[in-house]
């Protein structure tokens, strides 16, 4: 066992795991294959395609870590506070349905009939700046895991970083899409080994209990982790819209296997996070201290090497996933939507770089705070609350300005939370915890684009009595 205690071992893995993905990963040799997915023969990906997919690419490394670190701080209220960002796909699976059944193949398709250029460039803003945040987040991971294995070396995190955004740069390259989707079904499935024998070992062990850790307030006391959780209700109604990998795959096959997916991919993802969340649970519950600041080194000594080796590949593996599928939305994006190029391979693969390069720059912000790529992006999305449940739910669709209200108010309320410790945003929201400000500039955000929403098919209807 010695063995996976050594840095050694995470080098192996990570070499196994790049030459995996890079063997598994077909060369896209038509448009069709690398933005579509299509196989060589033109046909959908099937169904377990679809849910591994989804699953993994929600599943990743800084929502792995982040949903344990919640659980170390806030116990199970912070567990069920990130697992409930997961009823997303159920929401998700309502907009795309509600889009299909108008026939757009694209949120960004029915935004434009309704809102036009200006529209589609407020959503695509939005998107590109959480497709980067996205690569930024699981980099922060990689380079968490190597600084943690070679003794606090930052040098060994960052070239661990680069090295893995080049692999994942370049299977994701060489085949699209289609290279995403095959690669995914691989990791999701190793996922699912190391990460079950790995919650297998922990639930097993003589220190642990359910009753225990399904009852537990962590470290800091639950009444915050109840707080996010109230974040996370208002924000599923607009979070699934603005993640384009689970709208792209909404889009791939058709409806009925598309919504077997959906739901499907819910479960399997919920009972996923949950259940890594409850390593952090665990670690508060045995009253285990942070090393270094840090959750990883405290499972390091509490679990022994075999079994923290396990959970830092699944942290591996999911960001190694993450990665891939975010370039091939990327690709996807620049190219299917904002027009910036021919539909060709050549223009997707510089897109994958161009977004790669974005990410790493993210890196610049020397940020470690996993949770608030989520909350920012999160906020930022909720400009498409009151467009979504008013547009798609209620077949009203509001003025334009409505709608640029409501963005303006998405945007300027992750903005504050970014800056929730200033003394502005002290004297508007409280200065309570930094959750509890998030609550309430949710709770802005979306009276601000409800009230413009009502008032803007208000008058509209008026000017067309007269």
């Amino acid at each position: 066992m010695n063995f996976f205690a050594s840095p050694e071992a995470l080098v192996a893995l990570v070499i196994l795991i790049a030459g995996g993905s890079i063997f598994l990963s077909p060369r896209a040799r038509t448009a069709e294959a690398f933005f579509a997915g299509a196989d060589e023969s033109g046909n959908a990906p099937g169904l377990l395609t679809l849910v591994f997919s989804q699953v993994t690419t929600w599943i990743f490394a800084r929502s792995l870590l982040t949903a344990a670190i919640l659980g170390y701080y806030y116990g199970v209220a912070g567990a069920l506070a990130y697992t409930a960002y997961y009823m997303s796909f159920l929401t998700g699976m309502v907009i795309v349905s509600r889009l299909r059944n108008r026939g757009a193949r694209s949120l960004q398709d029915w935004l434009r009939q309704d809102y036009g250029r200006i529209g589609v460039l407020c959503y695509n803003t939005v998107i590109t700046l959480r497709l980067m945040s996205e690569i930024f987040a699981n980099l922060i991971v990689v380079g968490l895991v190597f600084t943690a294995a070679f003794g606090g070396a930052e040098q060994a995190g960052q070239l661990a970083m680069i090295a893995l955004a080049l692999v994942a740069l370049a299977y994701s390259a060489l085949g699209g899409l289609r290279a995403s989707l095959r690669t995914d079904v691989a990791q999701m499935a190793l996922f699912l080994i190391v990460f079950l024998i790995a919650f297998a070992v922990m639930v097993s062990s003589a220190d642990f209990s359910f009753g225990t850790v399904l009852t537990a307030s962590g470290i800091s006391g639950g009444f915050n982790g109840w707080v996010l959780f109230a974040v996370a209700l208002l924000q599923i109604t607009s979070y699934p819209a603005h993640d384009p990998v689970m709208m792209d795959r909404g889009f791939l096959t058709d409806e009925v296997t598309t919504k077997r997916a959906f739901l499907h991919a819910f479960w399997v993802s919920t009972l996923c996070i949950f259940g890594f969340a409850l390593f952090g649970v665990q670690a508060g519950v045995v009253g285990a201290e942070l090393v270094n600041g840090q959750l990883l080194g405290t499972w390091q000594q509490m679990f022994g090497p075999f079994v923290y080796f396990l959970i830092v590949a699944s942290l591996l593996i999911s960001a190694m996933s993450t990665l891939d599928s975010a370039l091939s939305s990327a690709a996807r994006l620049a190219i299917d939507e904002m027009k910036i190029g021919a539909r060709s391979v050549a223009n997707g693969r510089i897109t994958m770089a161009v977004f790669m390069l974005g990410g790493v720059l993210f890196l610049l912000a020397e940020t470690k705070d996993l949770f608030a790529a989520v909350a920012v992006s999160g906020t930022a999305s909720m400009f498409l609350a009151p467009v979504l449940v008013l547009g798609l739910g209620f077949g009203q669709r509001l003025p334009l300005w409505s709608y640029l209200v409501s963005f303006a108010a998405a945007v300027t309320g992750a903005v504050g939370y970014f800056y929730q410790s200033s003394d502005l945003i002290i004297s508007l929201f409280g200065n309570g915890h930094k959750y509890e400000r998030l609550f309430f500039i949710c709770l802005a955000v979306l009276f601000i684009g409800f009230t413009a929403g009502l008032i803007g098919i208000a008058l509209r209807r008026r000017v067309a009595e007269v």
